[in-house]
């Protein structure tokens, strides 16, 4: 199959945003990790990033944390796009989204200012760990938010008991 997208990307073909989305999250999800087919993936999703709806976005940025591939490139483009769409994102959108840059070592100012109020917007319908990862996030990039922090806290203590010990240990990190 790996082989078959690859020669695929090669030879020109377009996949559409849905498509790249999914052929990176399933690859990520059985920790398959392929540097030619996430290079070649690059510029697939770039050239259509304007078509990738906010789920789509999350997904690939999740998919290139898991595996470790870094591409600034990419990286950049959907920061961009991410902040353009920043209102459709879900709770586990941002909380992933964030999680990813943070995993990859790659923060991005402006695209955590934005979810950063999104975030402060739709912090009652985040769960658990949509809370810790993205406190995790935030941290881990070196991003100061008193004003997040605090409503984290308040948020985990009103949710305290659908906390497990690693959302407590991320939360509390």
């Amino acid at each position: 199959l790996e082989d078959n997208i690859v020669e695929a990307l090669k030879t020109k073909k377009t996949f559409d945003s849905r498509n790249c989305a999914n052929i990176l999250w399933a690859f990520a999800k059985i920790n398959r990790k392929s540097d030619q087919l996430f290079r070649l993936m690059d510029n697939q999703v770039i050239s259509n990033i304007d078509a990738f709806n906010s789920q789509e976005i999350a997904n690939t940025v999740w998919a290139y944390a898991k595996l470790g591939h870094l591409s600034p490139k990419l990286f950049d483009a959907i920061s961009h796009e991410a902040i353009e769409k920043i209102d459709d994102f879900s709770s586990q959108g941002i909380a992933n989204t964030v999680w990813a840059y943070a995993k990859l070592g790659y923060p991005s100012t402006k695209l955590f200012d934005a979810i950063l109020q999104k975030a402060m917007e739709k912090l009652d319908g985040f769960k658990s760990q949509e809370i810790a990862n993205t406190v995790w996030a935030y941290a881990t990039v070196g991003y100061s938010s008193p004003e997040l922090f605090d409503a984290v806290l308040d948020k985990a203590m009103e949710k305290l008991d659908d906390f497990n010990s690693q959302n407590i240990a991320n939360t509390v990190w």
